[in-house]
């Protein structure tokens, strides 16, 4: 399992200037001129990540030579959905990092303070992302990767504001109760593994 931690680490390292290119772009579009920039620099960060991840085992044919080696297609799989949390946890705390920075450098653009429930939602949201393209992209693979990843960046990019807005008023109406989080969390939790559970089914079964 960490040799294949470490060989998605591999795969990427030479793109990991594009990662810090988008970090960059999303910083500048978002911190300026969204409140709740956070969720957005480190969502879009962490999501860009693993589809950059993906598209480099796709490029570089990693699955067929993968399952060459003596190494089952379930830890593969597992591997890969710990390598999304490792992005997704990266990427938020990036941004968390960023708005710390901002708020010290740039105090007048009144940025609201982070909190850990911040950074917990910020990782929920990419959570329930990865859990839905990871099947997609092992059912689709090569064929339709490119489309899967376009029809989500617009997706994205779409949500935007009624996301943001939604988040907003969130703060706003102090939709904080403990009971609600908990919930929520269990839900993200259980499409997680059940995703896990469908893309390990998916990749067995697909002929590579």
């Amino acid at each position: 399992m960490l040799n294949l931690l470490r060989k998605d680490y591999i795969a990427l390292k030479s793109s990991l200037w594009v990662i810090l290119f988008y970090f960059f772009v999303f910083s500048v579009a978002f911190i300026p001129t969204v409140e709740v920039s956070m969720y957005f620099v480190g969502i879009y960060t962490a999501f860009s990540s693993i589809m950059l991840a993906t598209m480099n085992d796709i490029k570089n044919n990693n699955h067929k030579f993968l399952v060459t080696l003596p190494i089952s297609r379930t830890n593969i799989v597992q591997a890969k959905y710990l390598s999304a949390i490792l992005y997704s946890l990266c990427g938020v705390l990036a941004s968390f990092g960023a708005h710390r920075l901002v708020n010290f450098i740039f105090p007048e653009l009144n940025k609201p303070d982070v909190s850990v429930l911040d950074i917990l939602i910020a990782v929920g949201i990419v959570l329930v992302l990865i859990s839905i393209y990871m099947p997609l992209f092992y059912a689709l693979s090569k064929k339709g990767a490119g489309i899967i990843q376009t029809v989500f960046l617009i997706v994205l990019i779409i949500l935007a504001q009624p996301v943001a807005s939604i988040l907003s008023m969130a703060g706003e109406n102090g939709m904080g109760r403990a009971s609600v989080y908990v919930f929520v969390s269990v839900c993200i939790l259980l499409l997680f593994i059940a995703s896990y559970f469908v893309t390990v089914r998916l990749f067995a079964r697909k002929d590579l």
